[in-house]
Formats: structure tokens, sequence, C-alpha cells
């Protein structure tokens, strides 16, 4: 796959077939408009063309506080695997947000893509006040010469439903739930600091994660089965922690009322793993949420519990 950041050196796209989406997530919805996509392209011999956006388009037009389900760099990642042909990363800026739909369509989609299809749904809006719809694109299919296809509603309304769903799912814990509708295991990076090396003494030692994207979503406090690994040739291939080595770990977010903690912290324990990772990039899949967090009768009591932990996070199928 062909990433694209620059809208002003892009290739002359063969044939190309287009959609047009955040594709946050790239869930088991998103995967049915990326098939439609490919399908498409193959009957005509076209390329495969996804155009989305960076910054999210609501930080510039809505909202201000957003979380993601993906950062940009997940989002490209998971993309790759579905093979698709071209990805654009647009700059979505208050000046872009302002052009007319109708320079939208002739200045940008037709003039930058040469578009042979534009696969979009109903629903799609673009342009100043968002004035653009599916029937303006409709309209001017044939002066732009484009074919357009519609995303079946059911489709869209079912990218909706589960888009609200991961989010919410995620944000109390359902890591199950999410999950199944992502078709992936949620995942997310964040780098070794160090912390107060409290675990170390009770014979759990975790590695303390700070995350660099705000706008990342992260699950809901708890206790987690996980999976880990190294990412980004940070450690030797050999290291059993390389990104081919993911291990079984388990995670704690929150506050560790047990030890009195005032700041949310994201502690992963790494099973029989005791190199120096600090500064390195964790990469955290989320497999299972074991329990809520806890405040216990002393430390003793939060060990005996931490073992009981780790065999649940040991125990489970990965």
């Amino acid at each position: 796959m062909n990433v694209h950041r620059n809208l002003d050196t892009l290739p002359l796209f063969s044939n190309a077939v287009i959609t047009i989406g955040t594709f946050d997530g790239v869930h088991t919805g998103h995967q049915k408009i990326i098939q439609q996509l490919k399908e498409e392209a193959i009957k005509i011999g076209g390329e495969t063309v996804i155009i989305t956006f960076h910054p999210h388009p609501r930080k510039i037009v809505g909202a201000k506080e957003i979380k993601l389900i993906n950062t940009l760099d997940e989002k490209i990642e998971l993309l790759q695997k579905q093979e698709i042909d071209h990805l654009v990363i647009v700059p979505f800026t208050e000046i872009f947000s302002q052009q007319t739909a109708e320079n939208y369509i002739h200045d940008f989609l037709v003039k930058k893509f040469h578009p042979h299809t534009i696969i979009i749904g109903y629903d799609h809006r673009f342009g100043k006040d968002r004035s653009g719809d599916y029937h303006l694109l409709e309209r001017s299919s044939k002066k732009e010469n484009y074919i357009l296809k519609e995303i079946p509603v059911y489709v869209l309304n079912e990218i909706s439903v589960s888009s609200t769903q991961i989010r919410e799912a995620i944000a109390v814990g359902d890591i199950s739930g999410a999950n199944e509708l992502l078709g992936y295991d949620f995942f997310f990076e964040g780098t070794v600091v160090e912390g107060n090396k409290l675990g170390r003494t009770i014979g759990f030692p975790t590695a303390n994660l700070i995350i660099k994207d705000e706008e990342k979503l992260l699950p809901g406090n708890g206790v987690y089965a996980v999976q880990s690994s190294i990412v980004k040739d940070e450690l030797s291939l050999d290291s059993p922690l390389a990104a081919h080595h993911s291990r079984k770990a388990m995670m704690n977010i929150g506050f560790r009322p047990t030890v009195d903690g005032t700041k949310k912290t994201i502690e992963v324990n790494i099973f029989d793993f005791d190199e120096n990772i600090y500064g390195k990039t964790l990469r955290v899949f989320v497999k299972k949420f074991l329990r809520s967090e806890i405040k216990f009768n002393g430390v003793d009591a939060l060990k005996e519990q931490l073992a009981k932990d780790k065999e649940a996070a040991m125990n489970l199928k990965m």
C-alpha cells in the first residue's frame, strides 16, 4: 500500500476506485466497504484508493475533544493489512473545510484523483457547512465523468452502530465485545517509563506506560489479561519480547487504591521477563477484562489477588 500525505505530489491513478471516510477502528463494518472497493477495482482493472483525513474533521469543525479507536499510524497499519493500493491522508484544515461543495468535487476529487468510480454512502456530507451530499455527487457525475456507486444502507448503519458500541465497550472495559466488533484484538502503544518500583518489591514488576497520543481511546479502569511486545525494532531480534515474540501479561489501569495511589497509571506485568526496557515502546493487545480495581486490606491481600490474576491470564487461550 502506498501512503500519500501531499495532495500536490499524488501520482496519476489508473482507473481509480475511491472511497472517503475516517475509518476509525477499521472494524468489520469498514471491511465490507473495503471489500466492495476491491471488487469494483478488479472489474475494471483499476486501483483502490482510500481518502481519509488528519486530524479528524470533528476536531476542526466540531467537538475539539475526541477519543479515537486508532491513532493515525495504527490506522495505516490496519489498512495495509486490507491490501489497499493507495491511502491518501488529507490534511484537514479550516481552509479545506470552507471550500464549496462544488469546488470539493471539481478541484479536490476530480482534479486530484481522476476517479473512475466513487463509492460513497448516502449520508456522506462535504464542503462548507456540509452542504454537499450524495445527490450533488450524482448530479455532477456525468459532467465530471465518473461513476457513482452507493454503499448499502445496512452497511452504513452497521458501521455507525459498531463504531459507537466499540468506543463504549472499550471505555467500560468490555474488551470481549469490542474485539468481536473490531475483528481483531484492540491494542495500543506506550513508552515504558520508571515508576515507584513497588511491583518489583512484591514479586510483580511492571512496565509503567505513558501514552503519547492524547486522542487515543483507552480501556476503563481495571485488571486485564493482555499480550505485549516491543515494537519498531527497538530490541534485538532474539529478545524474548521482540515484535515477533508476543508475551502473555496482565495490565492494571487505574489509581492503585491499596497503596493510596493518586495518579492514574497504566502498568503491565510481563510474565517471565526481566529485561530493562525503559524508553522502549510497548504494544499491548488487550484480550480480556479480569476484574475491577479494588482496594485490598494491605499488601499481602493484594499479592494474593495478583497471583490469582496472573493464573487467570496465564490460562487464557490467546
